[in-house]
C-alpha cells in the first residue's frame, strides 16, 4: 500500500465542492498540498482550515480555462515544492440546462476546464513523474460519464472524454511507475446545487457524500485502484445493461426518474 505521508500533492478545484474535503483527507495522512482554484478567497479559507495539520500548503489562484494559467500552476508548484508526487484533477464546471439555451462561451469553458485542463496539466507533469518513476494521477469524472444525463450533456460528455482518455493513458504507460485512477461519483449531496436547493435525487438513482468521494480518492492512491464508482445504489449493472442496449439504457434513465429529476433540477 502506497503511503501519502510526506508526499506533495497538486489538487485542482480546491476551494469548493468536494475539493476542501479531499484536501482535508490528504492532510490527515500527512500529505503536503498545493491547492488550485479560481477563487483566491476560497483557497485561503481552505488553507486556514488545514493549519492544524503539520503539512505544507500552497494556494495558487488560476483560471484553468487559460493555457498560460495551466503552465503557471505547474511551474509555481514545482518552484515552491520542488516536486509534484501526486496530481488530483478535481476541478470541474457543472454546466447544466437545455443545450440550445446555453451560450456557446459557457459550453466551451466547460470543455476547457473539465477536459482540456486535466489533459494539459498531466502533459506538463508527466515527464517529471516518468523521471522519478512514480506518480499517481487521479481524475475525478462522474457517473454521468457512464450514462449521459439530459440537460447535462456537455458536462457528461467532458467527463466521459476524461474517463476514456485516462483509460488510454493507463494502458499506454503501464509499467512506468505512473498510475492512473478514475473516480466516478454519483450525485454528490451536501455541496453545490443540492445544498443550495435542497434537492434529493431519486432513490433508485442514488447519491454519495463529499466524504465518500474523498475516501475514494485516498483509496485510489494508496491501493492503486483503477476505477472507483462512488454511489449509494449498485450502479455498475445499470451501466453494463446500458452498454449492451442503448434503448434499454434510455428506458432505465426514464424509469429510474433520472430524466425527470434532471429536468426539475434545471427548472424546466
Amino acid at each position: 500500500m502506497a503511503s501519502l505521508n510526506g508526499k506533495h500533492v497538486l489538487l485542482t478545484g480546491g476551494s469548493r465542492g468536494v475539493g476542501p474535503v479531499i484536501a482535508k483527507a490528504l492532510a490527515e495522512r500527512g500529505a503536503h498540498i498545493a491547492l488550485a482554484a479560481h477563487s483566491e478567497e476560497g483557497l485561503r479559507s481552505v488553507i486556514n482550515s488545514l493549519s492544524k495539520y503539520k503539512v505544507q500548503t500552497l494556494a495558487v489562484p488560476v483560471d484553468l480555462a487559460q493555457a498560460t494559467h495551466q503552465n503557471k500552476l505547474i511551474s509555481t508548484v514545482l518552484e515552491k515544492f520542488g516536486t509534484i508526487d501526486i496530481l488530483v484533477n478535481n476541478a470541474g464546471l457543472e454546466t447544466e440546462g437545455a443545450y440550445t439555451g446555453l451560450p456557446w462561451a459557457a459550453i466551451r469553458e466547460t470543455i476547457e476546464v473539465n477536459l482540456v485542463a486535466p489533459m494539459a496539466l498531466t502533459h506538463l507533469v508527466l515527464s517529471h513523474m516518468l523521471n522519478q518513476k512514480s506518480g499517481p494521477i487521479v481524475n475525478i469524472a462522474s457517473t454521468g460519464a457512464k450514462s449521459g444525463a439530459p440537460y447535462a450533456a456537455t458536462y457528461c460528455g467532458t467527463k466521459a472524454g476524461l474517463a476514456e482518455w485516462t483509460r488510454g493513458l493507463r494502458l499506454e504507460l503501464a509499467g512506468t511507475g505512473v498510475h492512473f485512477s478514475t473516480i466516478f461519483p454519483g450525485y454528490v449531496t451536501d455541496v453545490g446545487m443540492f445544498a443550495r436547493f435542497n434537492m434529493t435525487p431519486p432513490w433508485m438513482v442514488g447519491s454519495c457524500t463529499p466524504s465518500q468521494v474523498a475516501e475514494a480518492v485516498i483509496r485510489a492512491i494508496e491501493r492503486e485502484r483503477l476505477e472507483v464508482i462512488v454511489n449509494s445504489r449498485p450502479a455498475r449493472l445499470v451501466f453494463m445493461l446500458s452498454e449492451l442496449s442503448s434503448s434499454l439504457g434510455d428506458w432505465m434513465m426514464r424509469k429510474l426518474g433520472a430524466v425527470d429529476f434532471q429536468r426539475r433540477k434545471v427548472g424546466l
